[in-house]
């Protein structure tokens, strides 16, 4: 779109128009994601509680309860302690939410909708988006309380314990896809739900519950909130804070959310392609039309987002039916099991992957990569060890 432009107006201001639209709809889809979910806890937990929850604002619903939360939190004071460092007490919440927006970047919604297509994403979301614990560090410093200090003590703590063993359950589906593009390991599970990584090998499936786990843990979710631990710590890092910078926190959370939420599903249940192949029997491709290459893809966008708000609903019923963990019970849950269960899965995929290349299931290979990759390993097990391209892609034959 943005090479069109330049055909009319200044390349600069073309590829400028296009950054500013891409990174609107990523705030946009954000903000709209923290309010539906603020209002989907609310109910999710009243309904485990056996309550109602919001009924007053929008109707029997409650509908209304985030625009109303959304502009009380807006006239409420913004308070700055006395002991505190200004500067840093005011930027820290724009750091989280910074971090946690810029990981948007890299995450496909659809076939080639993404804002930068990278061939090292994966990597690309997990250096930014470990970046988000200096914002709380320097919240939790700058407040001149104890309480948050603590508070952001415990968050490092946390989550650079837990980026280890959910860096190990990542690499597995991209072993099985050989490539760290995130575009390229959604197409590669395109088909039957068969062809979905999750159902690669028993490994890869129970990785992804590794992965969960750590997911949760880095999002500060409970069990796992002791960074917010009101029962020790009043509100964790987010003591001191009041109005909308404490509001930035929360869509920070909510934010990061959705980003280990769309993970999930792109590396593990099949990104935008659904469980039954409805596009490719439908002929929507580019070749037929732009206008059904554009139908698929806001098929497979559709696709995308139900998957990503059922993990999320799934992290919110996590939080509203386990108890906290103590801060030991935390850190053992990381080092003694996850890490060692991350690592033996690692291994048992890798041989599963040389004896088994086309994984448990039947794959097909009319709309996957099956074919072409155990034509790959048998190339491999047979010696033949001299590089060729295939279709644009480098295969060893």
């Amino acid at each position: 779109m943005a090479e069109y432009l330049s055909q009319y107006i200044p390349y600069w201001i073309a590829y400028a128009l296009i950054g500013l639209i891409q990174a609107g709809l990523l705030l946009a889809l954000m903000l709209v994601t923290v309010a539906v979910f603020t209002w989907v806890e609310r109910k999710v937990s009243a309904r485990i509680q056996d309550r109602l929850g919001p009924t007053r604002r929008g109707g029997r619903f409650g509908w209304l309860q985030p625009p109303a939360d959304g502009i009380k939190l807006l006239l409420k004071e913004d308070l700055v302690p006395k002991n505190a460092d200004a500067f840093f007490f005011r930027i820290a919440p724009y750091i989280c939410f910074c971090t946690t927006l810029c990981v948007f970047m890299a995450i496909p919604f659809a076939d080639g909708w993404v804002a930068e297509r990278l061939n090292t994403g994966i990597f690309f979301v997990l250096a930014i988006a470990g970046l988000g614990v200096f914002g709380v560090v320097m919240a939790g410093y700058s407040s001149g309380s104890k309480w948050s200090l603590f508070g952001a003590m415990r968050e490092a703590t946390q989550v650079i314990s837990y980026e280890v063993p959910m860096a190990m359950a990542l690499v597995v589906p991209v072993m099985v896809a050989g490539t760290m593009d995130l575009v390229t390991i959604g197409n590669m599970q395109a088909g039957w739900f068969t062809n979905w990584f999750i159902f690669h090998d028993p490994f890869t499936f129970i990785v992804f519950w590794v992965y969960f786990t750590c997911a949760v843990a880095s999002t500060n979710r409970a069990p796992f909130d002791l960074p917010e631990a009101e029962s020790e710590l009043v509100a964790g890092f987010m003591t001191e804070y009041s109005g909308f910078r404490w509001a930035i926190f929360f869509m920070a959370e909510y934010g990061s959310m959705l980003v280990v939420s769309c993970l999930a599903v792109i590396l593990f249940f099949g990104a935008w392609n659904g469980p039954i192949p409805v596009t490719q029997f439908l002929g929507l491709t580019n070749d037929l039309h732009p206008i059904a290459g554009f139908a698929a893809n806001l098929l497979g966008l559709a696709n995308c987002l139900i998957k990503a708000c059922i993990c999320m609903t799934v992290i919110v019923w996590v939080r509203w039916s386990l108890p906290r963990l103590r801060i030991d019970q935390v850190m053992a849950t990381c080092w003694k099991y996850c890490v060692p269960l991350a690592a033996a899965m690692l291994l048992g995929a890798m041989l599963w992957s040389y004896a088994f290349p086309a994984g448990l299931l039947f794959r097909n290979q009319a709309f996957g990569y099956a074919s072409e990759k155990s034509d790959v390993m048998s190339d491999i097990k047979n010696g033949k060890v001299a590089r060729a391209e295939k279709g644009g892609r480098q295969t060893w034959k």
